[in-house]
């Protein structure tokens, strides 16, 4: 039902454009007829209102990937660096819960681990909202920090990285195998917030795919049997993403999409000092309202970086507001 009102709303979508389009070119021939300079220049801004709307509707053209209508899990991990790169794996943290918020999403922590002075070690997210997945997808990889660090008594300025993965979170009717006997389960207290019980019981589980390398955990319930569940939920989601990037990659060869989702390729630059910008380096696109952008502003940039996977070039969407 959700992938036939998808399906309905783009349809529908199209066919009033086509109405109103009609609709304005002959009230512009009629106004141009007739002289009416007021009934030409509403016509005309119609046209604009209109050109906003095919935005829009292209926008959600691109998101016609096989898991792009799921929810999504989002990992952050800290780089190399202790607190610096733990302080900027907390302000991308705050980054994509805003930017869910924004968009009406459901935001849920999975897990959380603090850092030692400030930050986070690594955290996981589990964002809830129609298209969830295929806006995240993009933001796969590593993303560096430029700025003068409020750590350093000397004030020099420093660089920090933090890795993002993104995959989707599989319904009940996609059906992943999962052999127990290449899995390595590890239970362990929880940090952070969460309680008293939460806190002094190994209630938090860690499950490792030998195959693969793959290692998820969770921490967010009291109950280890509960974390398990998700924890298994997020192996087979994990999965499930590997394999739906390896079939894009063997579908576009002329297009090497491991470049803009691949671990450890950094995708994305903020830079707080000497200047205020934030440089997406797949696909060229810039702001220099980086207070904006760690504030959720990031639809500029993954329209972006959609546009550059399902066209192979940047594409210009520029205002999608």
């Amino acid at each position: 039902m959700r992938e036939r009102t998808k399906l309905d709303d783009g349809i529908t979508a199209v066919q009033t454009l086509e109405t109103d389009l009609s609709d304005a070119v002959e009230i512009m021939e009629m106004a141009e007829a007739e002289g009416d300079d007021d009934m030409y220049q509403e016509a005309e801004d119609s046209l604009k209102d209109m050109a906003a709307l095919a935005k829009k509707s292209e926008l959600s053209a691109l998101l016609s990937g096989e898991a792009d209508g799921m929810d999504t899990f989002i990992e952050i991990h800290s780089g190399a660096g202790g607190t610096e790169s733990q302080d900027w794996a907390s302000m991308m943290f705050r980054m994509y819960q805003r930017w869910a918020e924004r968009r009406g999403y459901k935001v849920e922590t999975i897990q959380y681990m603090a850092g030692e002075e400030a930050g986070i070690k690594n955290a996981t997210l589990q964002i809830k909202g129609e298209d969830a997945f295929g806006w995240l997808k993009t933001e796969s990889g590593v993303h560096r920090l430029v700025r003068i660090s409020p750590f350093d008594s000397n004030a020099r300025r420093h660089t920090s990285f933090a890795s993002v993965w993104v995959y989707p979170v599989i319904d009940d009717s996609i059906e992943i195998e999962v052999n127990e006997g290449d899995l390595n389960v590890d239970t362990y207290r929880a940090s952070g917030a969460g309680g008293q019980h939460v806190n002094t019981t190994d209630s938090a589980v860690r499950i490792t795919h030998i195959p693969s390398g793959v290692v998820v955990q969770c921490q967010n319930d009291r109950s280890q049997h509960k974390n398990r569940a998700t924890a298994m939920k997020m192996l087979k989601a994990r999965l499930y993403e590997e394999e739906l990037r390896k079939r894009e990659e063997a579908a576009q060869d002329s297009h090497n999409s491991k470049t803009d989702i691949g671990w450890g390729h950094q995708i994305r630059s903020y830079v707080l000092q000497p200047y205020q910008m934030v440089k997406d380096l797949r696909t060229g696109y810039e702001s220099s309202q980086p207070d904006k952008v760690l504030d959720g502003d990031l639809d500029p940039f993954m329209a972006a970086a959609l546009a550059a996977r399902v066209e192979g070039s940047a594409g210009e969407i520029e205002d999608i507001d």
